[in-house]
Parts: structure tokens; C-alpha cells; sequence
């Protein structure tokens, strides 16, 4: 009996020794044993949704489990950030980080989570510029004639978003801001719902990432006025930028992969590992080109300095925008 105590208080204390980061190491070793949720904030048929599919598909042929990617739209993002929260911060849960939640987390009044404390950085993807489109039938075929039939319609012109406080929000709100205009939003819980309203004429204009919009455009069922980054995109370079007509005028959309702050830094850095090769790979480069995506591929490291420089930039466009909702 005494050394059967005497084995149990040696393996007790043998146990205790091995650090913590060991058995954190072991299970990063192993992982995934199951597969893995991807939540993205953006409906189906969205920019973040196709962005993830096509990373979830080839994450499958290395791991040999899926990656699923879960859309639950609403709230400019909140939504998805909330239920990743919610989820065990073991790694089997990651959130797709975009610019239009770090607007949202800007504008909305009432987010609880804070992005910086609660999240943790995984990989940098890419950026891709919005795109202005209006109806057919709409008679301007240029930012400028948009901005004039807009003063002589002062709240008369309807444009959509994929919600309030989402970056194709933003993107109007700066408009008007800069141009002294006034277009009515309209908020959806989905770009894809406002693409299909701006088609049907129900709203004459929107803003969609390139990735969403391009069917569209290359269908000819909207009409492309401008792109808002400070540069054309080199799919549409027959599409100005806004901000030739508009100086000053400039947005972009971007999309990362985040994780609950507990989440074990040896699984995050094994994930970041493996999802910033896969996204080197010129087969996936090379998909995410055509979609519109400017391929950038960053590690955690490159992620957390994209991040601090972004909230700069956005806060002082909420700024300047005035969106920001009060309490």
C-alpha cells in the first residue's frame, strides 16, 4: 500500500512537471480530429462566403476533415462574432474577420464584444475593392451623373447595403458626406437580397464586393459606376475608381481569420501555418485573382499590425462620416 502511494505521488509529481505547453503542443499534433466552423457574418453567395468555401475545400485535401463554413448574416457581423464567442475556444471554431465588422464594431451602439481584446489573429487573406452599381434603367452612367441626379433628388434615390453599419453602408454614407448628397439607405440582412432589389429596381443603386458583384456585371444585369478604392480593379479597369471623381473618396473590404482570445497558441499557430500556405499555393492564388481578391497571405504577426493600422483608418472614417450611432 505504502508504495503504491509512493508510485501515485511520483507520477503526481512527474505529471506536474511536464509544462502546459506540452500537452498543448501534443494536441496541436493532432489536430483536427473532427471538423472544423468557419462562421462568417455575410449571407450565402457573399464575398466572405465564396472566399471561404474555396479555402474550406482545400483545407479538407490536407487535414481530410471539413472545415464548414456557417453563414448567419445580420447585424453588419455582430451576429457571427456573438456565436463564435459562445463556442469552446479550442480551435474547432474560427470567425471570418472583415472590414464590415470592424465598421460595424465602429458605428453600432450596442456591441458588447470588443475585437481587439476578444479575438485573436490567425491569417490575413486579402483585399478587394466594393463596387457601386445601379440599375439599368437608372439614367446616370457615371459617378458624377449619379451625384448630380442625386442633388436634384434630394432623399429621392434609394441605395442598398448588406445592413446597417456594414461597410457597403459606409461606403454610401461617405459618398453623401463628400459630395453633400443625400440617398435613402436601405438596409439588408444580405448583400445578395440587395443585389437582387437593385436588379428589380426596388432600390437603384448598391455596393458589393467585387467577388459578388462580378456575375452581375459581366451578365450586364447592373451597371458598374465606380470602384472605391483609391485605385481601379485590374478585373474592371474600364470601372474608375470613386475617387476620381470624388478626391478623398476611398474604401476597401478585407477578409481574415480570427479566433476566441483562449483559443491554445499552439493550435493558432499550427492553423495560421497551414491556412497562410494553402493561400500561397498558386492554384489558390490564382482562384482568389479571379474572383477580384488582391492575395495577401499574412500570418498571425502580419494580421495583428493589418488590424492595428485598419481600426486607425476606419475610426477616423466613422469620424469624418458621422455614422456613428449614440447610445
Amino acid at each position: 500500500m505504502i508504495q503504491l502511494k509512493l508510485a501515485t505521488l511520483m507520477c503526481a509529481a512527474l505529471c506536474a512537471a511536464v509544462p502546459a505547453t506540452a500537452f498543448a503542443q501534443a494536441g496541436a499534433a493532432k489536430f483536427p480530429e473532427r471538423p472544423i466552423r468557419l462562421i462568417i457574418g455575410s449571407a450565402t453567395g457573399s464575398g466572405p462566403d465564396i472566399i471561404s468555401r474555396v479555402l474550406a475545400e482545400r483545407l479538407y485535401e490536407t487535414w481530410k476533415h471539413r472545415v464548414v463554413v456557417d453563414a448567419r448574416p445580420g447585424a453588419a457581423g455582430a451576429i457571427s462574432a456573438d456565436l463564435t464567442l459562445a463556442a469552446a475556444p479550442d480551435g474547432y471554431t474560427w470567425m471570418m474577420l472583415t472590414s464590415q465588422l470592424f465598421v460595424a464594431s465602429q458605428v453600432l451602439a450596442d456591441i458588447k464584444f470588443d475585437l481587439q481584446r476578444d479575438f485573436q489573429s490567425l491569417a490575413l487573406i486579402g483585399t478587394t475593392p466594393f463596387v457601386l452599381m445601379v440599375n439599368n434603367q437608372l439614367q446616370a452612367k457615371s459617378v458624377k451623373e449619379l451625384i448630380d441626379l442625386a442633388r436634384k433628388q434630394p432623399g429621392k434615390l434609394r441605395y442598398g447595403s448588406a445592413g446597417t453599419g456594414a461597410s457597403e453602408h459606409l461606403s454610401g454614407v461617405l459618398l453623401g458626406h463628400l459630395t453633400n448628397t443625400n440617398m435613402l439607405h436601405i438596409p439588408y440582412k444580405g448583400v445578395a437580397q440587395s443585389i437582387a432589389d437593385t436588379i428589380a429596381n426596388e432600390v437603384q443603386a448598391t455596393y458589393a464586393v467585387l467577388p459578388a458583384a462580378l456575375p452581375h456585371i459581366n451578365a450586364g444585369r447592373l451597371r458598374p459606376l465606380g470602384v472605391t478604392t483609391a485605385r481601379r480593379a485590374a478585373l474592371i479597369p474600364d470601372v474608375p475608381a470613386i475617387g476620381e471623381a470624388v478626391p478623398g473618396y476611398a474604401m476597401n473590404a478585407w477578409y481574415s481569420l480570427v479566433v476566441p482570445t483562449k483559443t491554445p497558441s499552439a493550435v493558432m499557430n499550427m492553423v495560421s501555418t497551414e491556412v497562410t500556405k494553402a493561400v500561397r499555393e498558386p492554384a489558390l492564388m490564382e482562384k482568389y485573382r479571379a474572383m477580384g481578391i488582391d492575395v495577401m497571405a499574412g500570418d498571425r504577426t502580419a494580421l495583428d499590425a493589418w488590424r492595428k493600422e485598419e481600426h486607425k483608418r476606419i475610426t477616423e472614417v466613422v469620424r469624418i462620416s458621422g455614422a456613428k450611432e449614440t447610445r
